[in-house]
């Protein structure tokens, strides 16, 4: 049953008629009456009988329909996904990162690349690294933002920008006025084993002897919302602390500045596409702009 057959049965199956399966295929009727009468012969048995009018299928086209419907359908999606593919500004993005990308700059980023690439569409998935990682190998996601910047079998990063450490206080609490500061202040930790956590770590490690944190989390944002409660002061990323910056809160520099690289993780063998660049230049300049409020003069 060659396609053409397929296309003829399934739009009398839809139609009802010659006529209008004609008018679905956008032939004339005497070429559709031509395309089921080969069908039938080379199949051997009919397709259709002629009942008031109408064709009406036959017992062993009933038997048909259903898988001739599946494969109309699947054709149908591969159609969906060769548009989707098309080069440079259409595609399924599925796209993983840590949740403090989530927050905020990830959702401004793929605006603007939808506004500039409406025929674009994204999935986006906050996971912790072990969980990205899993799903970057299985390539059930394309690409990974992360502060990981450590190297891994089978994947590819690339450095997109840097953001920075930055010190996340109660309104009304001073800066601190140099590392040595840190031993009088409470802090609410990070989770070890995250990257951002492990760098924190070692900088408290530094400064504070017998270090011991009144609270040791596992995300960003909820070491934010701890010190918006009074619980403490953090030290988290610049990302993070944009996002969650509300009253009650403020954010202080730090006595040097210490920048936290941002890199995305593919599958070793994926070259790539001129689609995938422009994701990632929204990406990169929406690090860009993440600024201490004011510092930004970019247009």
């Amino acid at each position: 049953m060659r396609w053409r057959h397929v296309e003829i049965f399934d739009a009398i199956c839809r139609g009802g008629s010659l006529t209008e399966a004609a008018r679905l295929l956008h032939i004339s009727q005497p070429a559709a009456s031509k395309l089921l009468a080969t069908a039938e012969m080379q199949l051997g048995f009919r397709l259709f009988e002629r009942v008031r009018g109408r064709l009406v299928p036959t017992r062993e086209a009933g038997i048909l329909a259903p898988h001739v419907a599946r494969l109309h359908q699947e054709l149908g999606d591969v159609g969906r996904l060769a548009r989707n593919l098309r080069f440079h500004h259409q595609g399924l993005w599925r796209i993983g990162s840590s949740p403090a990308f989530g927050l905020e700059l990830l959702p401004m980023a793929l605006s603007r690349c939808r506004q500039a690439h409406p025929a674009m569409s994204f999935e986006l998935r906050t996971h912790h690294s072990g969980e990205l990682l899993q799903a970057l190998e299985t390539r059930d996601l394309d690409m990974v933002l992360t502060f990981d910047q450590r190297e891994h079998p089978g994947l590819q990063r690339q450095v997109l920008a840097a953001t920075q450490l930055v010190h996340v206080v109660p309104q009304g609490t001073a800066p601190l006025r140099s590392w040595d500061d840190m031993a009088q202040r409470t802090f609410i930790a990070l989770d070890a084993q995250d990257p951002v956590g492990a760098m924190v770590e070692r900088l408290l490690d530094a400064h504070i002897l017998d270090f011991a944190p009144v609270m040791r989390v596992q995300t960003h944002y909820v070491a934010c919302a701890l010190v918006l409660q009074g619980a403490g002061e953090a030290l988290v990323d610049l990302v993070t602390a944009r996002a969650m910056l509300r009253p009650g809160l403020c954010l202080h520099r730090l006595p040097q500045t210490l920048d936290v690289p941002v890199s995305v993780l593919t599958v070793q063998d994926d070259a790539g596409s001129g689609a995938r660049q422009a994701v990632l230049d929204h990406i990169r300049v929406a690090l860009q702009q993440c600024c201490f409020p004011g510092d930004w003069t970019g247009p």
